[in-house]
């Protein structure tokens, strides 16, 4: 599997894309294969401020339930209903299938974050 080189990936396995100030986050190819068949994806409420790192809601699959984190500090802008509606949507394509948007507070956190080759290095895929 080679991933997005237009995302950034977190260890912790979400990504995020960056398009003029908002980030777009989701969970990585990775992620959804460990996870298995996702049947629910609790998201935050537009408006809800996070800190990187702090965990904006949960996944659920038939074998684990596990939380999703913050890839960069900002505001939720925007909750992809489709996503909440329509879990499984999460294991057909998870590079499109993003969960939140985020109006992004520190652009300079995304030099924290790895790019498509680190992760694939830390997966274990390079």
């Amino acid at each position: 599997m080679s991933y997005p080189t237009d995302l950034r990936y977190t260890r912790d396995h979400e990504w995020i894309r960056l398009e003029e100030g908002i980030g777009r986050i989701g969970v990585t190819h990775f992620a959804q294969e460990q996870l298995g068949d996702v049947v629910f994806v609790e998201l935050p409420d537009v408006g809800r401020v996070l800190a990187k790192g702090e965990q904006f809601g949960s996944i659920e699959s038939v074998k684990a339930v596990s939380d999703l984190y913050a890839p960069m500090s900002g505001r939720v802008v925007e909750v992809n209903g489709t996503v909440a509606d329509q879990p499984e949507s999460v294991n057909q394509d998870p590079h499109a299938a993003w969960m939140i948007a985020i109006a992004i507070d520190a652009a300079r956190e995304a030099e924290e974050l790895l790019d498509a080759d680190g992760y694939a290095s830390l997966i274990g895929g390079a």
